[in-house]
């Protein structure tokens, strides 16, 4: 291997050249943030390219989810997965509300409809699955659930960027469905995040809630945060949109080739394709079975060693730290597809500048074993 380290994800950035003219315009308007022209104008973009009505942009993903459970009220306690990023579960704690850890499906890694009504107690009032790896839950059967039994349903889509079902876009689904647009998501802002609304009456409410309730300059109508985004991010998120189609093209081709490299390992299983329709090639996951000759974490580290930086996305689960492992939903012996998974999942590299000699390198190194 070349000594230039490959990390798991690195975010597509235009040319300086074209964000210097944006940076020019916030600098002449003298609006840095607070709603500003270009804050409006990707409002209005994301609602076109993503094929939803209204949408609320965020300082950040995490701010968006926290946000979102303030927004519907949500109290008691909430379903959702181990299997995640912790900003899932923590948005949970810091609204004092009590994660129900709930196992997932051993093929799409999503939380397990089957599992969900066994969590159900009287203490109850919403359901948050999250689209692992920008591969949809199966919305259906977690909305019929919702509805029998009189949920909320707010979906961590963080990972969900253009994803799409045979009906329209994944963000659809739900009550709310909250996006990040961190710097290692495949559309980035480089901070930041938002929130799908179904109306414009609920898109007025999360927008005086991530202003500190503001109405106007003497009106506060409800306990807000300082949750904004600033004109910076969103013009560089005008920016990258022009070019993500490409990106997503670039980042099929980079899963394609994985998948082709990896035919015939023994012991290296990936997920299923979810279809160009579909995914956005978020992020490229492999299963390192009991059947390959060495350990995932053996395997991460010789990776490491070869300047070649994988995850362990989701490892450990979130259900193992401390905060939450003195949950009873978060004993082990509830989650063992969850725990299996975690000791098995790798995420390669994966971004549109990937090539193909790199990717082959990668897959020479695993198929040494």
């Amino acid at each position: 291997m070349s000594d230039k380290p490959i990390f798991v994800t690195q975010p597509s950035l235009p040319s300086l050249e074209e964000f210097i003219p944006y940076l020019e315009k916030i600098w002449e308007s003298k609006f840095l943030t607070n709603g500003g022209p270009f804050h409006q104008q990707l409002e209005e973009a994301l609602c076109e390219y993503l094929g939803v009505k209204h949408i609320a942009l965020f300082a950040n993903g995490t701010l968006a989810l926290v946000t979102a459970l303030q927004s519907l009220r949500i109290t008691g306690e909430v379903i959702t997965t181990p299997y995640s990023f912790v900003a899932t579960s923590h948005s949970l704690l810091w609204n004092g509300i009590k994660p129900v850890f709930v196992d997932i499906d051993p093929n799409t890694l999503n939380l397990d409809p089957a599992k969900i009504e066994a969590a159900i107690t009287p203490h109850t009032t919403a359901i948050m699955p999250v689209h692992c790896y920008g591969h949809p839950c199966d919305v259906s059967a977690v909305q019929k659930i919702a509805d029998t039994y009189n949920l909320r349903l707010i979906y961590d889509a963080a990972h969900a960027f253009g994803v799409k079902d045979k009906n329209g876009s994944i963000l659809r689904h739900g009550d709310l469905s909250v996006l990040s647009f961190h710097a290692t998501k495949m559309f980035n802002t480089f901070e930041g995040g938002a929130i799908v609304c179904p109306d414009a009456k609920t898109k007025q409410r999360i927008d005086h809630l991530k202003n500190f309730g503001f109405v106007d300059e003497v009106t506060v109508v409800a306990p807000g945060i300082n949750g904004k985004m600033s004109e910076i991010n969103a013009s560089f998120g005008l920016l990258q949109l022009k070019h993500i189609d490409q990106i997503l093209a670039q980042r099929k081709e980079v899963d394609s080739t994985y998948r082709e490299l990896l035919k015939g390992i023994k012991g290296i299983r990936c997920l299923q394709d979810a279809g160009e329709k579909v995914a956005n090639y978020s992020y490229f996951p492999i299963l390192v079975e009991a059947d390959y000759p060495i350990s995932r974490d053996a395997l991460y580290q010789k990776l490491k060693d070869n300047n070649i930086f994988a995850r362990r996305y989701f490892y450990p689960l979130i259900s193992d730290f401390p905060m939450y492992r003195g949950l009873p939903s978060a004993h082990r012996e509830n989650l063992p597809v969850a725990t299996d998974a975690a000791t098995k999942v790798l995420c390669l590299p994966i971004y549109p500048e990937l090539t193909k000699e790199e990717q082959k390198s990668i897959i020479d190194l695993i198929r040494t074993y």
